[in-house]
């Protein structure tokens, strides 16, 4: 399988996927002009699925070290594979509230709240499970990008002064979804080998586990979504009948393109953790906060122009970019 050896390549690999993070939520407000949020996350869940097992046959089967895909399969535990299905199905969950949350708060909150607070407990977790980086340097960095997270949601609170009731509902489903998803990589990395060179026996390499991971989050789909269908938090009941008969090919493959990207930033991701460890590599990623909320300011106008909030949004700016900065200097000093 293909291996990373450098430091500068895991950084550069942890980018990719704060773009593919932060991006893929466009899919989602793209889609949702046109049908219901949880029949979008039927055909994300496919993509997600589609790349992970298209990066296993291609780059996780080809090189001399480590092992290969089916290889690496055949040989698998229960344990290491119960874990990352585990993960698949946790992430499901806390996925599904942050796209409810990005459908009533828009992405500019959604995201730096729920992904933000992710980031923040879940650098703790994983680097508790794999100290590696300095720890001093590392917390720092995760503790501005916390202060950054508060600055959005005071701004939110401010633009949301005298509307109904449902800006909070947003944010509080936005922190539940983020408590959630601090778990999910934590179990993904414990299912994984530490060694990706010669591979521990009964492990998973990253393109196994994420194969697996992507299993768990389909198969979770059918309790998780399904209630949500039947059950909505936010907008009307959707069916089953609705995804057959109301989904055109464009709308289908705008899903499965929001499962895609993410997926890919997913993959990087965990194959970058064999240089920078899990807690970098996870706290790297979730950089994608910044980038959703770049989406959420410029592009969907979600603060509107924004009066009287410049100064907020700037200082978020700012202590986010900073804080990513130390995250990956971490390992470095």
């Amino acid at each position: 399988m293909i291996i990373i050896q450098s430091y500068f390549i895991a950084v550069l690999m942890c980018v990719i996927t704060m773009l593919c993070w932060g991006s893929w939520a466009n899919t989602q407000k793209m889609a949702s002009k046109k049908w219901a949020f949880q029949l979008f996350y039927w055909d994300y869940s496919l993509g997600v699925l589609i790349l992970a097992l298209i990066l296993a046959f291609t780059m996780g089967s080809s090189g001399e070290e480590g092992r290969g895909f089916l290889a690496d399969m055949a040989q698998a535990d229960g344990s290491s594979i119960g874990s990352a299905l585990l993960g698949g199905a946790v992430f499901n969950i806390a996925n599904l509230l942050i796209v409810v949350a990005i459908n009533i708060a828009g992405m500019a909150v959604a995201f730096p709240v729920g992904i933000g607070l992710a980031l923040v407990i879940g650098v703790f977790l994983n680097y508790i499970a794999k100290p590696e980086g300095n720890p001093v340097i590392l917390f720092i960095g995760v503790a501005l990008v916390a202060v950054a997270i508060v600055i959005n949601a005071i701004a939110y609170k401010k633009k949301s002064e005298g509307s109904s009731s449902g800006s909070t509902k947003g944010l509080l489903i936005a922190i539940l979804g983020g408590i959630l998803m601090s778990f999910f990589y934590y179990l993904v990395a414990n299912s994984m080998t530490a060694d990706f060179v010669a591979p521990e026996a009964g492990k998973l390499t990253p393109y196994t586990a994420s194969v697996v991971f992507a299993l768990g989050l389909l198969i979770s789909n059918f309790l998780w979504n399904t209630f949500f269908m039947y059950k909505p938090i936010s907008g009307e009941k959707a069916t089953y009948a609705d995804y057959l008969k109301k989904g055109d090919t464009k709308l289908h493959l705008i899903g499965i393109l929001g499962g895609v990207i993410w997926s890919l930033g997913f993959t990087f991701n965990i194959i970058a953790s064999g240089q920078a460890g899990p807690a970098i590599s996870y706290g790297l990623g979730q950089g994608a906060t910044l980038i959703a909320a770049l989406w959420g300011v410029f592009i969907w106008k979600e603060f509107g122009k924004a009066e009287g909030l410049k100064g907020l949004l700037l200082a978020m700016f700012l202590f986010f970019l900073v804080g990513l900065g130390m995250i990956i200097a971490a390992r470095l000093i």
